[in-house]
């Protein structure tokens, strides 16, 4: 068992205080899903979390230890994969150089997404993005990490390929953490605590179920 948690955190971009003290955990194995529209500061939490921006303030911690001060590079080497919205792949490396810099068996990616069996030789510069979305989730069942932060995992995927990969992110024996903009239809009678944010603050912490339907597609 693992957990991650911000405890009072604040994050700037210049001027601008894009996290005003969010306070939140993720335990795992299981799933928290951070919801929020553009500008909401889910997607800082994920980077935040990750070690990707320093925090002006508040602390980040990992399985009971302050990890404020660890760099992006240890979280990582300890077991933290980030999957960031954009630029989550090298396009101009082929499907399979992508898999082998993150393993040499891609097995394990190609049976979670078999179409990228025929899109091996493929450059990911060239995929679509629903395919480019499955190569860079790759990374998470290849690297067999402790804490999972996606952003926007199912972005340009069929209802049919997003439900598989929110069903094979449920079972991920790890922390995952996913930020979306509203609550996935596939995530409807799972499991999941949900976090809602709105301009840098935590406004709903609860189960899945308490938000009610799910919104349409």
């Amino acid at each position: 068992m693992t957990t991650v948690s911000l405890r009072h955190a604040r994050v700037r971009y210049g001027p601008l205080e894009a996290l005003h003290g969010v306070s939140l955990t993720a335990p795992g194995p299981g799933l928290t899903v951070l919801l929020g529209r553009n500008g909401s500061g889910r997607t800082t939490v994920l980077r935040a979390l990750a070690g990707a921006v320093p925090l002006s303030g508040g602390t980040v911690w990992w399985d009971g230890q302050d990890v404020t001060g660890v760099p992006a590079y240890e979280r990582a080497r300890r077991g933290l994969c980030l999957v960031p919205e954009r630029r989550a792949v090298f396009g101009s490396l082929t499907v399979r150089e992508n898999l082998a810099l993150t393993s040499p068996d891609p097995t394990p990616a190609l049976d979670a997404y078999p179409p990228l069996r025929s899109l091996l030789g493929r450059r990911a510069g060239t995929l679509s993005g629903g395919e480019q979305r499955m190569l860079a989730l790759s990374r998470v069942w290849l690297a067999r990490a402790r804490v999972v932060l996606v952003d926007e995992p199912a972005q340009g995927m069929s209802p049919a390929v997003a439900a598989r990969t929110y069903a094979l992110l449920g079972a991920l024996d790890a922390c995952v953490v996913v930020a979306e903009q509203r609550l996935p239809p596939a995530l409807h009678g799972r499991p999941a605590f949900v976090y809602e944010l709105r301009r840098g603050s935590v406004v709903f912490a609860g189960e899945a179920g308490e938000l009610g339907e799910p919104n349409p597609p």
